[in-house]
């Protein structure tokens, strides 16, 4: 998420009632988590596992609950609770938006683009040329839809990341200021969600189809002309490389990878990310030609025992 000014070092500090350490004009650009940060950014960090790592990272302000040695050319902003105080920090820049309409006056409709009754559009959607937008489809603030896109009947873009944080009294919700991007030529199937980036995009490529009631998590980026049939569940910061086909029932793990012209059987469990161009199947995944011959041996185990039996 990059802020609509530069902010000062000082000013973001005032706004989340931290110290800080560097030089109060330190610019600061933006917000993002650790595996999207870039350059100005702030990211948070609450657990000494990852201190280094985000310490090293391409943040140049690091949001963390303990005063450490701080790296030549970044600041930090030292708070005792860094989760919330994230959370602080989207509610200012992106703060929630009630609409009135359901089509609200500052989103944007291509040419030809349909509409169709009882669909809703929120703040600042930008919708491109020649598409169509069945009823009962909900489209949160700022999603960015390309042109000749489809989406079916029931659709959700840009619910929250589900993203928490266990807490003694309950579990506390990492709120979600990112966005939904679709690229030209997608289609969506019937009551799909696709949840929007915690601080980035999630993202679709061109050209890539959905089935009926996908699952999309948070900040996962898939890739040009994938294909993802029905009830497939695809956790937050996947990424899927061009051209993947993902059959029905289908579900992963986050934080993957799945290469380029790879296939995934139906019902399988992507547990690990997996190289391009081959084929798939099973929980945990395996490749599929050896995951079937693990089956056709786990068949003969009743003749084998028989056999033994005999001896």
């Amino acid at each position: 998420m990059k802020f609509p000014t530069t902010f000062s070092l000082k000013q973001i500090a005032e706004i989340i009632s931290c110290e800080y350490v560097g030089n109060e004009d330190f610019p600061v650009f933006g917000m993002n988590e650790i595996h999207v940060v870039e350059n100005g950014d702030i990211v948070f960090v609450d657990h000494p596992k990852y201190y280094d790592k985000a310490l090293k990272s391409k943040a140049t302000v690091v949001l963390i609950n303990k005063k450490v040695d701080c790296p030549d050319g970044k600041a930090l902003l030292i708070s005792e609770d860094p989760f919330r105080d994230f959370n602080k920090l989207t509610t200012f820049f992106q703060p929630f938006l009630p609409s009135n309409s359901s089509i609200s006056n500052t989103a944007k409709i291509g040419k030809n683009t349909i509409i169709q009754p009882n669909a809703f559009i929120g703040n600042n959607v930008e919708i491109g040329d020649n598409c169509c937008i069945h009823s009962n489809v909900s489209i949160y603030d700022n999603c960015i839809i390309g042109n000749n896109v489809t989406i079916h009947a029931g659709s959700v873009l840009g619910a929250d990341a589900f993203y928490y944080k266990k807490r003694p009294e309950g579990f506390d919700k990492l709120i979600s200021g990112g966005r939904v991007v679709l690229k030209d030529n997608v289609d969506i199937g019937a009551l799909c969600t696709i949840d929007r980036g915690v601080t980035g995009d999630t993202t679709i490529g061109f050209g890539s189809k959905l089935d009926n009631q996908v699952h999309v998590g948070h900040d996962t980026v898939i890739g040009e002309k994938c294909l993802i049939a029905s009830q497939t569940g695809i956790a937050g910061c996947v990424i899927l490389e061009d051209e993947v086909t993902l059959w029905g029932q289908v579900g992963t793990n986050s934080g993957i990878t799945i290469g380029k012209n790879a296939v995934i059987m139906g019902q399988t469990g992507v547990t690990k990310s997996v190289p391009g161009g081959k084929s798939y199947f099973g929980t945990p995944i395996e490749e599929s030609r050896e995951k079937l011959k693990q089956l056709a041996y786990i068949k003969k185990i009743p003749e084998i025992i028989k056999k033994l039996d005999k001896k």
